[in-house]
């Protein structure tokens, strides 16, 4: 049982720090959209945010690690696919129902071939805390 309660409250604890990353993400889009993007053009700014999304993922993830240690690579993993499905799902949820973007303008953000990067944060999102686990673990 003990065990159990663990789990749930490693669960509920990562579930709660992903609150985090919509936050460094609209951060990142508003500093897009009114620091750089008319002088860059959209596509450029929009790379350049994917970039500086992954970078601030990196440094969020790290603070987390050293906060509180995943216990192992598997939990980390774990979170790592938690935080894939809550973003994924804010992004579609969130981005249609309540910004109302069209599930085609939604869609589009994953187009690499298009030039848009937003697969490589989301990609990133999930992989990063087994990374910096790794990392950090030595």
């Amino acid at each position: 049982m003990h065990v159990a309660t663990d789990r749930r409250s490693m669960i509920s604890r990562y579930t709660l720090l992903w609150l985090g990353l919509p936050l460094i993400a609209i951060l990142n889009g508003m500093i897009r959209e009114f620091v750089y993007k008319d002088t860059l053009g959209e596509l450029f700014a929009h790379q350049l945010s994917s970039f500086t999304a992954v970078v601030l993922i990196s440094i969020y993830v790290w603070i987390i690690e050293g906060r509180w240690k995943f216990s192992s690579s598997s939990e980390a993993l774990a979170v790592g696919l938690i935080w894939l499905v809550q973003t994924i799902m804010f992004e579609f949820l969130f981005g249609h129902y309540v910004i109302g973007h069209s599930w085609e303008i939604l869609f589009a953000e994953y187009n690499v071939f298009e030039g848009r990067f937003w697969s490589i944060v989301v990609f990133w999102t999930a992989a990063a805390p087994l990374i910096v686990h790794r990392v950090k673990s030595g």
